[in-house]
């Protein structure tokens, strides 16, 4: 195969006309036409530093199907998600099932499963399990360290994961939000490189200047590309682009590509932006993903202009995979995996009785609540008056009028008593909404106006062994997902339809979140402060211990 336009050579930071040569899927030769003009550009395929491919709702193979369209190539993809769930045999999934498309997926060994002790998940993987990971070729990476604390207190569990990558000189990304100072010092000294948690411009510049490689993420709900984009003028060769968690319905809408949009509108140097969305990530976790070099695998995008960057074809092992906004990468067939074993729940499960020695005390007393923030994963803890939250029967229920509603976290692993708490901001109304996508063990999540409606949605969950569900007192609406509980084997474009759908109808119940399910997703992820919910109980993440619900 041969093509020839203008050719982007990020390397070098040069343009030039010229034609490139295709054998067997890599770049033979790269030859420069002088007299050559040409209308197209020819650059190297973008690269997602840090996703969960989960999140997005499909299979790795129908996440390929989307992406491409975009102008992606590759992902750093991080299987923590279905490795909480299933453990080893989720990571195997996902590498099988990616290996069935033309696309790099280079899968991370999962570093926290469980990512805590305070929490119920469905696997462990210690650290020699860890270490045979690491030994396969196709795992490229140690994934995110969310243990900070345990990296800070010496876990010997957590050293000998990050030894174990260090042995084999591959990369171990970071995940510490918030974390500067001396602590930060020590993070960074025990061998982790990056970071995809950072919302601060200082907290970016303090851990670019100790060495740490920062990457911008703008996902379904953590958005953190405006607080961080002026770094990449600063420190180029250490910023990458990352989406983290998206929703299907986004990735239809782009990708990576929308990052380096957003950077250029910003007038930052045209080499800057499109150096950390393939050269940076594909040196620093010593990717095989093309840079349009001699002897790389021809994987490359053709675009209109270098101010549009619309893509017009996608290339992979010189495999043409998109064109023209349409994937040619053609559907696979795939198994269901799950580990899935509570049984349905009633509304008396959901109920909180005022404790007998606060009788007397409640209008002395307040309750603390989650408080949410749309497009961060860190949460507040609001306290609002206990007295609000009673009923004549003693019991606790939700604040319609103030936006405090019952918030509960169902164990999926066993059947348990549920834990409720509450939160602020979900908007909702009327009904409730309920989710088995929950970071980081993927218990079931649900935020609703009563104790009924809460139960209605949870069970529409358990009946399906995973999905999304919104619930009235007489309507439900589900979206499945069997795939461990967090993903369907479905069409992507279907699903992205399916999830579009039922976001809006969570939105028709009052929520004027932009992601109601993806900020549920993280009412749970305890790693991420302040206040959260476990199946276990109400957690203070700053303190890294579980709370009263009462003050």
């Amino acid at each position: 195969m041969k093509i020839q336009g203008n050719i982007v050579d990020v390397v070098t930071c040069t343009v030039f006309p010229g034609e490139i040569k295709v054998t067997d899927g890599r770049i033979q030769a790269i030859m420069r036409l002088p007299e050559a003009k040409f209308d197209h550009f020819i650059l190297p395929g973008f690269v997602d530093a840090h996703v969960h491919i989960e999140s997005s709702m499909l299979i790795p193979s129908e996440f390929a199907r989307l992406a491409v369209v975009h102008g992606t190539v590759a992902t750093i993809s991080d299987p923590h998600e279905i490795a909480n769930v299933m453990g080893t045999a989720g990571v195997e999934y996902m590498i099988e099932n990616g290996n069935r498309v033309p696309f790099h997926f280079n899968f991370g060994a999962p570093s926290c499963v469980p990512a805590t002790q305070f929490e119920t998940a469905g696997a462990v993987m210690d650290a020699a399990v860890i270490d045979r990971l690491l030994s396969r070729k196709e795992v490229k990476y140690l994934s995110e360290m969310m243990n900070y604390p345990g990296v800070l207190s010496g876990d010997e569990e957590v050293l000998k994961k990050i030894a174990a990558a260090k042995r084999r000189n591959k990369p171990v990304d970071g995940h510490a939000p918030g974390l500067t100072g001396t602590n930060a010092l020590q993070y960074i000294g025990a061998g982790i490189n990056t970071d995809h948690e950072c919302f601060t411009y200082e907290e970016g510049l303090f851990k670019l200047q100790h060495g740490m490689k920062v990457l911008i993420r703008e996902g379904s709900a953590a958005k953190n590309f405006e607080a961080l984009i002026p770094l990449l003028s600063e420190y180029p060769d250490m910023i990458m682009f990352c989406s983290d968690d998206k929703h299907p319905d986004d990735l239809v809408r782009g990708h990576i590509n929308q990052l380096v949009l957003r950077a250029l509108a910003k007038n930052i140097d045209f080499w800057k932006v499109i150096r950390a969305a393939t050269l940076n990530p594909v040196i620093h976790y010593n990717l095989e993903s093309g840079l349009l070099r001699t002897g790389d695998f021809a994987d490359f995008i053709v675009v209109n202009n270098l101010s549009q960057l619309k893509v017009l074809q996608t290339y992979i092992k010189g495999i043409l995979v998109a064109e023209n906004d349409r994937s040619l990468i053609e559907k696979v067939s795939s198994t269901v995996i799950n580990n899935f074993v509570c049984h349905e729940k009633n509304a008396a499960d959901f109920r909180i009785v005022q404790p007998a020695e606060h009788a007397g005390m409640s209008h002395t007393l307040s309750v603390k609540v989650i408080e949410a923030s749309d497009g961060q994963l860190i949460t507040k803890t609001f306290h609002h008056p206990l007295a609000r939250l009673i009923n004549q029967d003693g019991e606790l229920v939700s604040d319609i009028e103030n936006d405090i509603l019952k918030f509960t976290v169902v164990n999926r692993y066993a059947d348990a008593a549920p834990s409720v708490a509450f939160i602020k901001n979900m908007g909702l109304k009327t009904g409730a909404i309920a989710s088995c996508v929950g970071h980081d063990s993927h218990n079931i999540l649900a935020a609703g106006v009563s104790d009924e409606v809460i139960s209605k949605a949870v069970n529409a969950i358990i009946r399906e062994k995973g999905g999304l569900a919104v619930a009235t007192g007489d309507q439900l609406e589900v979206l499945p997902l069997p795939v461990a509980g967090i993903m369907s084997n479905g069409d992507a474009l279907e699903v992205a339809a399916a999830y579009e759908k039922i976001d809006h109808a969570a939105k028709k119940l009052g929520s004027g979140l932009s992601a109601p399910f993806m900020t549920l997703s993280f009412m749970a992820l305890l790693v991420i402060p302040q206040l959260k919910l476990s199946d276990k109980g109400l957690f203070d993440g700053g303190r890294f211990e579980f709370t009263s619900l009462y003050d």
